[in-house]
């Protein structure tokens, strides 16, 4: 159950990590963009986004490390929303493969988390759960990408009323993604 769908792909989750850690920065910055259709803002210039362990300190978890970033009141704006759904997904490790400890810090795997929402997390499970609570979420966020490949630009604010129609009228054949691209062919904008 923890493998259903994209969230427990080993190549998303090997592209949002890195060779030698797991990055909860990089897998909920890619559930907030390809998922939600939010994409977080990028970092700000001149900021430090090593989180590595010290040469020479003793290894802690990722999330440990990441706990201490975020006690920078900087900091905690952005990442109390793009950690969440990263550390929802811990339990896989940078080549997707699920673990219960750290390797690195001999420690046990946490996953469970808070959304900037207050909804309370643990694991892939419960996180697809949420995701998946709001079936049109996805499907509008395909369709949008889509819809920018199909028109050769950005959406715009004056797209989405399309965007939505499209979704709309895709949910009477459970979002396929047929329906999608049928839907974006017969819209006005293309």
């Amino acid at each position: 159950e923890n493998r259903y769908g994209l969230l427990g792909k080993g190549a998303v989750l090997l592209r949002t990590s890195y060779a030698d850690r797991t990055s909860p920065v990089l897998r909920g910055a890619w559930v907030l963009d390809r998922i939600v259709g939010a994409p977080p803002a990028p970092p700000p210039p001149n900021v430090n986004t090593d989180i590595g362990v010290k040469d020479g300190a003793v290894p802690t978890t990722v999330r440990a490390r990441l706990e201490e970033h975020r006690q920078n009141p900087t900091c905690q704006a952005c990442h109390g929303v793009i950690d969440p759904p990263g550390l929802a997904l811990e339990n896989f490790d940078n080549t997707g493969r699920w673990r219960t400890v750290d390797a690195q810090a001999k420690a046990p795997i946490d996953a469970s988390t808070e959304l900037s929402s207050g909804v309370k997390l643990n694991g892939p499970v419960e996180l697809r759960n949420y995701l998946t609570s709001r079936p049109d979420q996805f499907p509008t966020t395909v369709t949008k990408r889509l819809m920018m490949y199909a028109l050769n630009r950005e959406i715009e604010y004056f797209d989405m009323p399309q965007v939505r129609q499209i979704v709309n009228g895709a949910a009477a054949n459970n979002y396929t993604f047929g329906a999608l691209v049928n839907g974006i062919v017969n819209s006005d904008a293309f």
